[in-house]
């Protein structure tokens, strides 16, 4: 039962998926001593109500003496909004199942407080389901820099363009769709000087009519050498755009830390890719496939580290479908 009831609770939390940055996506299912589902709710956006507070509004008086199924264990702090653990305890809520520990310092100890007020607290419950959908902001909140998701397209060898460079369009519109979907859930999209001088790309989330789509993340240049043309497509004023002379991957993620970003697509060129896959910090794998053969053009992925087939970045596939004809393909390097 308490099984079911959190996988609910991830399920709602996925609503919140682009709108919630710098804060985590969180879901949460709010059942009364009978049994019955009265209250669910999700973190809809940043400065907003907790998914708690949305769940206990929604289930009123019938939380009391109930329990409380939440992705993420309730926040104990006051931000710009109150700690969960207060409204769970105003609420009589006697029990709280939740999936993964805070790990943040600030808004951590929220289930011993719970306890401490006589509450049954049980922890841990689907973890590695609650912890995929929510990796983004896991991963800046464990390790200091944001998770980085490197997003490719190539023929089946594995070609990025032909021969004389053209790339428009490697893959379907169904694929290209996703992307830009990609794109509005993450805090930034990256890309090196290489890819804007050959391509000259806008990136940006847009409709299939290319209108502009929803909330637009920060677009990042990597430009070492000023080598970018105040023409270039990037620095209208679409979205914000930021043009960095990081010297190195490590670097880039920290500037963006310390701007709160939490979430990076990679959309460089092979270079850039393979340096942030050699440093380590390619955290997620999106690869569309095309059912085509070039036979010679530029690679997908430069330089990476590999230096023999012992070296290999090796995948955890979780996740195998064809869009519009292409295979799409996800999964994590193992580490």
């Amino acid at each position: 039962m308490d099984e079911r009831h959190v996988r609910r609770a991830v399920d709602l939390a996925r609503h919140g998926a682009g709108t919630t940055s710098p804060n985590p996506v969180v879901g949460c299912v709010v059942v009364a001593a009978d049994g019955a589902v009265v209250g669910e709710g999700w973190h809809e956006r940043a400065g907003g109500p907790h998914a708690e507070v949305n769940a206990l509004t929604a289930a009123g008086g019938r939380a009391a003496g109930g329990t409380a199924y939440v992705t993420l264990e309730p926040c104990n702090h006051r931000g710009r909004t109150g700690p969960c653990v207060e409204a769970l305890l105003a609420a009589g809520i006697r029990r709280v199942v939740y999936a993964v520990d805070d790990p943040g310092a600030v808004q951590g100890g929220g289930a011993g407080r719970l306890r401490a007020a006589g509450v049954d607290v049980r922890g841990g419950v689907l973890a590695a389901e609650a912890e995929r959908g929510n990796e983004a902001w896991l991963t800046s909140a464990r390790r200091g820099r944001p998770h980085v998701l490197w997003k490719f397209a190539a023929t089946l060898d594995g070609r990025s363009a032909a021969a004389d460079g053209t790339s428009r369009w490697i893959s379907s519109p169904a694929s290209r769709a996703q992307v830009h979907d990609l794109r509005r859930r993450v805090d930034a999209i990256v890309a090196g000087s290489g890819t804007v001088l050959s391509d000259d790309p806008h990136l940006t989330a847009r409709s299939p009519d290319g209108a502009l789509q929803g909330r637009q993340p920060l677009r990042v240049v990597l430009d070492r050498r000023g080598r970018v043309p105040t023409t270039a497509r990037v620095l209208d004023d679409a979205a914000p755009t930021l043009v960095s002379t990081a010297a190195s991957p490590a670097e880039l993620l920290q500037e963006l830390h310390s701007r709160a970003v939490v979430s990076v697509l990679l959309e460089g060129g092979p270079t850039l890719a393979g340096a942030f896959l050699a440093a380590g910090l390619v955290d997620r794998v999106v690869a569309y496939v095309a059912p085509a053969l070039l036979g010679q053009g530029p690679s997908a992925l430069g330089p990476a580290g590999v230096g023999t087939i012992a070296e290999a970045v090796r995948l955890d596939v979780d996740e195998v479908e064809v869009v519009g004809g292409d295979v799409r393909l996800s999964g994590r390097p193992v580490r």
